[in-house]
C-alpha cells in the first residue's frame, strides 16, 4: 500500500507585478492557511516519508511551512522541477521515479495539474482544489507506478473553507 498525499500550494501573492509567476511569494492569506492544513494533514494520520515540491516560490513555502508543522525534517524536503505547472503525464512521470522504500509521499504543486491528478484517481472528485487544499489517497501498490495501480481509497479531502 501507498498513500500519496496531493497538496496544492497555499494563496501566493500577486502585489510584486515584476516578479515571474515562478517567484511569486505566499500572501498573508497562504501564510495563516499553510500551517493549519498541516494541521490537518497531520490530524488525518499522513505521516509522510518524502515531500516533492514544485521549485516555484510559493509551492516551496508551503512545503517548509507544512514539514515544520509536521515535525518533518526540513532538510529531507525535495525541489523537483517536473511538478511546476506538470500536467497528469508529468505528474505520473515524477511519482513513477520515486524510491518504493518511500510509502507515503507528499507532492506540493499547482492547479490545474493537481486537480486533474485528483480526479484521475477519484473521477469526480472535485472541479478545483483550493490553494492549501489537499487529496489524500491510499493506493493498494507495490511501487510507484501509478499507471498500474489498484484499488484507490479517499483518505481526505480538506481545504481551509471546508
Amino acid at each position: 500500500m501507498k498513500t500519496l498525499t496531493i497538496f496544492r500550494h497555499a494563496k501566493s501573492s500577486w502585489d510584486f507585478p515584476d516578479l515571474t509567476d515562478h517567484d511569486r511569494p505566499l500572501n498573508k492569506r497562504g501564510e495563516r492557511d499553510a500551517p493549519a492544513m498541516a494541521d490537518r494533514l497531520r490530524d488525518a494520520g499522513i505521516r509522510p516519508s518524502l515531500i516533492l515540491s514544485s521549485t516555484a516560490a510559493r509551492a516551496w513555502r508551503t512545503a517548509k511551512i507544512v514539514a515544520r508543522e509536521i515535525g518533518y525534517p526540513p532538510e529531507f524536503l525535495h525541489r523537483e522541477p517536473g511538478l511546476y505547472h506538470a500536467g497528469v503525464n508529468k505528474l505520473l512521470d515524477v511519482i513513477a521515479v520515486q524510491d518504493d522504500g518511500f510509502n507515503n509521499i507528499v507532492i506540493v504543486g499547482h492547479n490545474p495539474g493537481l486537480t486533474d491528478l485528483a480526479n484521475e484517481f477519484e473521477p469526480g472528485l472535485t472541479s478545483n482544489i483550493p490553494t492549501a487544499g489537499f487529496v489524500s489517497l491510499r493506493i493498494d501498490t507495490d511501487d510507484w507506478d501509478l499507471r498500474r495501480r489498484g484499488v484507490v481509497e479517499l483518505i481526505a479531502y480538506e481545504f481551509p473553507k471546508k
